[in-house]
């Protein structure tokens, strides 16, 4: 499970790039019961961004998206100790430093990167901000998911680099095999995300690209994705249950930018 104490290699932080930050942030509230909070003096398609809350804890982050050529997705973060170090080391494992370490204040220090296939991810070091605030509750983060075409690959990455152990499981009825994501040290009680291997054509969101997404638990599924459908977004997968685990859903939201909705089995 997602917790906010954060150790190393674990989620700590997800922020969404949206060209429309207005109606991104009206999406997620209906959605998802965000209360969003603008930061800056922009207004209307000049809004910058801000940061979304449930029950006055932060939750994400919301930014212009001002890449060109970039698509509207969600950016995870992982906790570390030593934003450089890491950085060093997804070099030599052949990854892309995308945003180079920079200090935001005393607030911390963030890099974003690319593994070698092309899937985006970022890190942490934290000063005074730990991260989010709330997760692992309805209307919050609580799991991490990498779809990407070489699971091995994904595996030996992130492994060297934030240090991940794994644990793969067989999916039913021979869809393949899931691996499980916990960070260094810890028992599978702290298992975050999974990695999914997929074939390249199946991986067209980000042009045969590999890809992460969030997963927030909800209520009740087929009641958000009912929000979703009435406020623009779609739903490319479900609903559906899958035992042990909960009823779930893969969604888009208007501008394409992809997650995972789940009710857990337990709920």
């Amino acid at each position: 499970m997602i917790t906010t104490d954060f150790v190393p290699g674990s989620p700590c932080w997800l922020d969404l790039g949206a060209p429309d930050v207005r109606a991104t942030a009206a999406f997620y509230g209906a959605v998802l019961g965000w209360d969003y909070e603008p930061m800056g003096e922009g207004e209307g398609e000049d809004m910058e961004g801000g940061m979304f809350r449930k029950d006055g804890r932060t939750v994400a982050g919301l930014g212009k998206l001002t890449e060109e050529g970039a698509r509207s997705a969600w950016m995870i973060y992982y906790r570390v100790t030593d934003a450089d170090a890491t950085t060093q080391a997804v070099e030599r494992a052949g990854g892309t430093v995308r945003v180079a370490p920079t200090g935001l204040g005393d607030w911390g220090r963030m890099a974003q990167y690319s593994d070698p296939l092309g899937g985006q991810f970022a890190v942490w070091q934290p000063g005074k901000d730990m991260g989010l605030e709330l997760v692992d509750r309805p209307g919050s983060l609580s799991w991490t998911e990498l779809y990407t075409s070489d699971a091995a690959a994904a595996k030996e990455f992130y492994g060297g680099v934030l240090g991940w152990q794994f644990s793969d499981m067989e999916l039913p009825g021979g869809a393949g095999t899931y691996s499980l994501v916990t960070p260094a040290g810890l028992s599978e009680e702290r298992t975050q995300g999974g990695i999914m291997e997929l074939r390249t054509e199946d991986l067209a969101l980000a042009d045969g690209r590999p890809y992460w997404h969030p997963v927030f638990d909800v209520v009740d599924c087929d009641a958000v994705i009912a929000e979703v459908t009435e406020n623009g977004g779609s739903v490319q997968m479900g609903p559906e249950d899958a035992e042990g685990v909960g009823r779930m859903a893969v969604c888009l939201d208007p501008s394409n930018a992809d997650f995972v909705v789940l009710t857990p089995a337990s709920s």
